[in-house]
């Protein structure tokens, strides 16, 4: 049963996976008629190049999830970026095969820096937390 329990726990990161999947396979024309509409609400966006920090940075929120206590060291960081960055590889390259879109290593590196902020405040967040729980913590 505690196996069901921690499969689970990979269900965000497979949907949003998901999401960016279907995202990716709109073609160039398809996100352009969406842009304008898109800017009432953040007039300042010229493109959707920063989606892929935003994207990237809640695919890795879900990854540490699934990682679990994983994701509170070092080791579990490093591999949360990893999975990320390889997924982003494969998003990538799918975007090969969708008219008017390109593979881009600059979306790559987007990608990465999104997955690594949220896996550093992951860490971060686990850090602060094992000093609260230890014996010497004296705060109020």
């Amino acid at each position: 049963m505690a196996i069901y329990k921690r499969a689970w726990r990979y269900l965000p990161a497979i949907l949003c996976m998901l999401a960016i999947f279907i995202f990716s396979s709109r073609s160039g024309d398809q996100l352009d008629s969406v842009l304008p509409w898109v800017q009432k609400w953040l007039p300042w966006l010229t493109d959707f190049n920063p989606m892929h920090y935003v994207a990237f940075f809640i695919l890795g929120l879900t990854v540490a999830f699934a990682l679990g206590k994983l994701a509170g060291t070092w080791l579990g960081c490093l591999l949360n970026v990893a999975i990320c960055t390889l997924y982003g590889i494969t998003d990538e390259w799918h975007q090969a095969y969708v008219p008017m879109r390109s593979p881009d290593s600059l979306d790559l590196w987007h990608d990465a820096i999104g997955a690594g902020a949220a896996s550093l405040l992951v860490l971060f967040g686990f850090f602060l937390n094992r000093g609260r729980n230890s014996r010497n913590y004296t705060g109020s």
